[in-house]
């Protein structure tokens, strides 16, 4: 099959189950069948443990993007995973991505890699993706992948990609897709921008790994949405964040429209998850508001 008719495949099946998502929360929350089809094809989500699901989905989230090593937990054997599996299934919302991939303890750059257990163990997360439903794990792991002082940037980057593509290789098979993150230059130094993220997917070339688009690390470094138009179809899943102090949309009244209006020219169908800091105090206050804020702003750019 084409590297571009499985991203579709992907993308479609996405679709279809952030549809179904969809139509359940707006059934819970009294929404007709008809106000659930016509809303925005971007699906809002939030990094968060499953046990605020029910909380989250009342206050009109569509779905929880958790860490690799609470709910994925590759360090465990597959006999201890399934014993937690079916507890995990039964969230109050789909766990539909994951983050935190691979552990700084983990070399994936320098003299001296360890490309071997890491691939192991990513392997591991992606399998337990597959049986858990997850549909997207977030590759940003700074600290991993970070090129060592003095060590040689375009050697640095190879063997990144080499990474990749073993990894790309190895879960060919599997429904999950990683998305690589372009994080900004105060969390890493390899891969800083979504521009440099195509790239790094096109020369991985391996379906099964995409890009991930995050405001925030965008506006940190000063990239225009015009980036995510360039990348298109290669963009899978996006972060979401407000620049003053990565807080959540609303909080300083900042206007993220034009990236979603980027979304939207791409044909973007997926999650936009907020991955932010929230308030101490009214928390619950504050997700509603948020939710509210992106569904303005998507709305702003239909």
């Amino acid at each position: 099959m084409k590297e571009r008719d499985l991203t579709m495949q992907i993308r479609r099946r996405t679709f279809v189950k952030r549809c179904t998502a969809a139509a359940i929360t707006g059934c819970a929350s009294g929404l007709s069948a008809a106000a659930v089809n016509t809303e925005s094809r971007i699906m809002l989500g939030i990094c968060s443990s499953p046990g605020r699901a029910a909380q989250l989905k009342e206050a009109g989230f569509e779905y929880i993007e958790s860490g690799v090593s609470a709910v994925l937990k590759p360090d465990i054997s597959d006999s201890d995973y399934a014993r937690m599996l079916e507890k995990l299934k039964e969230s109050a919302l789909p766990i539909y991505s994951c983050n935190g991939f691979i552990p700084g303890k983990y070399r994936l750059t320098g003299d001296k890699t360890t490309h071997d257990d890491a691939l192991k163990y990513a392997v591991t997360a992606c399998r337990r993706a597959d049986m858990l439903g997850v549909s997207f794990i977030v590759f940003g792991s700074g600290v991993a992948r970070r090129i060592p002082d003095g060590f040689d940037a375009g050697r640095a980057r190879a063997q990144f990609i080499e990474f990749c593509r073993k990894l790309g290789e190895s879960i060919s098979d599997l429904k999950v897709t990683v998305v690589l993150e372009p994080l900004n230059r105060g969390e890493t130094n390899l891969l800083n921008s979504v521009g440099e993220g195509i790239e790094y997917v096109d020369a991985i070339n391996q379906p099964r790994i995409r890009l991930l688009a995050d405001f925030y690390h965008m506006m940190r470094e000063e990239e225009k949405p015009d980036a995510i138009r360039s990348a298109g179809d290669r963009i899978l899943h996006c972060h979401i964040a407000e620049l003053e102090g990565r807080s959540a949309p609303g909080t300083h009244g900042e206007d993220l429209g034009g990236y979603f209006k980027a979304l939207k020219d791409i044909n973007y169908s997926g999650g936009v998850s907020c991955e932010c800091r929230w308030p101490k105090d009214n928390v619950e206050e504050a997700w509603r508001k948020a939710v509210k804020i992106m569904r303005t702003q998507i709305a702003s750019v239909d």
